[in-house]
């Protein structure tokens, strides 16, 4: 369990003030010119020391993916860009950092600029965001005001920060689909190589960043790369924002040492699952885009990229979706399927036609009507759309799909056994004679 006085985001809450009075009370901009004075190749290496994965969801080490920005500026400027276009069902954590906490992240993205010598960072917002982004443009001003960043600056490295607001598209959370709706295109993923550290944003080297992994740069660098790590397990470190919704007393946002066991985070701070812990059927422990696991798995299963990796899931954005056994996992699944259907950007074949083919195939299996057969032909379907791809989305739609067959495929068969041995309610009903 982790106590108050390691949490970095003491105001997730907003129960004080998020401007620049009240961050500086919780030990915002506190030594940040003192991090600088030690040099770019200090603050990447403590970052790495620290084993702070991103927070977007793939969980790459921060520190190497600063690292492989160019050494040297030459012809062309670098650029920071920071992702925050939360538009994974089930997640909210970042939109609680820009609106409670929005200084922590503006100190984060001079830090991180400085590390890769960039003077210029750009924070790309959800388009449905718009409280956030008056909370965040609210606390730019000040820091501008306040000198804090801007051209002569008292840190001593000119920097601006610019916010870019969203139309709403999820594919724009893709990190070279967003540098392209940065740039005024289509949000559509870019083929790779090259990768955004060799030509990103307007050409140029860039790195892209999740918000809190960009947040929590400053308190790393206050408490030392020593505290962070001493929590979590090897390869999983530090505190982490989970959002637990779905079917528990109380769902919430809560910060926690990583490596926490599922169901003691889910008793400790939800009020347990509805119904009890024995009414649990199915856990999707990292945002919608993960395989969901049974409950027999979420009895012992702890909360990192790696533990969930051996169950064949993931730590994702850890959006953490509680569903007990009133839950109808098939029509959860084609909701979902749904969702990925509408926001496939349509650019690869793979994912244009096979969304939509998986999301009719799902409705209806929902309603039983479908051949036992087309459980392995839709399996077979998601293999082929996972890993064929530009960008993750069409992973993201076939690994639930996937998990359901995996997990639940029972269910399927069931709903399409009691539609053959109905009532014969499903024949077209009879015309009334005029």
């Amino acid at each position: 369990m982790l106590q108050d006085k390691d949490r970095i985001f003491t105001n997730l809450y907003g129960l004080q003030d998020p401007f620049l009075d009240g961050a500086k009370k919780r030990g915002a901009w506190n030594a940040t010119k003192d991090m600088l004075d030690m040099g770019p190749e200090w603050i990447i290496q403590q970052v790495k020391d620290s084993g702070l994965r991103g927070r977007g969801g793939a969980g790459f080490s921060t520190g190497m993916k600063w690292s492989f920005m160019p050494k040297e500026v030459k012809d062309r400027p670098h650029y920071l860009v920071v992702n925050a276009d939360e538009s994974e069902p089930g997640t909210c954590k970042d939109r609680e950092i820009m609106r409670h906490d929005p200084h922590l992240l503006i100190e984060g993205c001079l830090i991180a600029s400085y590390a890769m010598r960039a003077h210029t960072c750009y924070i790309y917002i959800r388009g449905e965001y718009i409280f956030e982004r008056e909370q965040l443009q609210k606390a730019i001003d000040e820091a501008y005001a306040k000198k804090l960043i801007g051209p002569g600056n008292i840190h001593g490295w000119d920097f601006d920060l610019y916010l870019a607001h969203g139309a709403g598209a999820y594919i724009c959370g893709e990190e070279t689909a967003l540098l392209e709706s940065l740039e005024g295109k289509k949000g559509q993923p870019r083929l790779k190589p090259p990768f955004p550290a060799g030509a990103g944003l307007y050409g140029c080297p860039t790195t892209v960043n999740n918000v809190e992994s960009i947040a929590v740069v400053g308190t790393i660098l206050r408490r030392g790369a020593g505290w962070f790590k001493s929590f979590g397990r090897e390869n999983n470190f530090g505190t982490k924002l989970f959002c637990v919704s779905g079917h528990v007393n109380r769902p919430c946002n809560v910060e926690e040492a990583m490596s926490i066991p599922l169901k003691t985070l889910i008793d400790t701070h939800c009020g347990g699952v509805r119904g009890g812990w024995e009414n649990l059927k199915a856990v999707i422990p990292g945002g919608s885009s993960v395989r969901c696991i049974p409950k027999s798995v979420c009895d012992d299963v702890l909360m990192d990229f790696d533990a969930l990796r051996e169950h064949l899931s993931g730590l994702g954005t850890a959006a953490v979706i509680v569903m007990d056994q009133s839950t109808d996992m098939v029509k959860a699944i084609a909701r979902i399927a749904y969702f990925y259907k509408h926001e496939s950007c349509g650019q690869c074949t793979p994912c244009r036609e096979g969304t939509g083919w998986m999301w009719r195939v799902l409705t209806r299996m929902a309603d039983g009507n479908a051949e036992m057969s087309e459980i392995d032909k839709l399996l077979d379907v998601a293999g082929q759309i996972e890993g064929h791809t530009i960008c993750a989305l069409g992973d993201a739609a076939a690994w639930p799909v996937q998990g359901l067959i995996a997990h639940f495929r029972h269910e399927i068969e069931e709903k399409i056994e009691n539609y053959r041995t109905g009532p014969a309610v499903h024949a077209v009903p009879h015309m009334a004679a005029e």
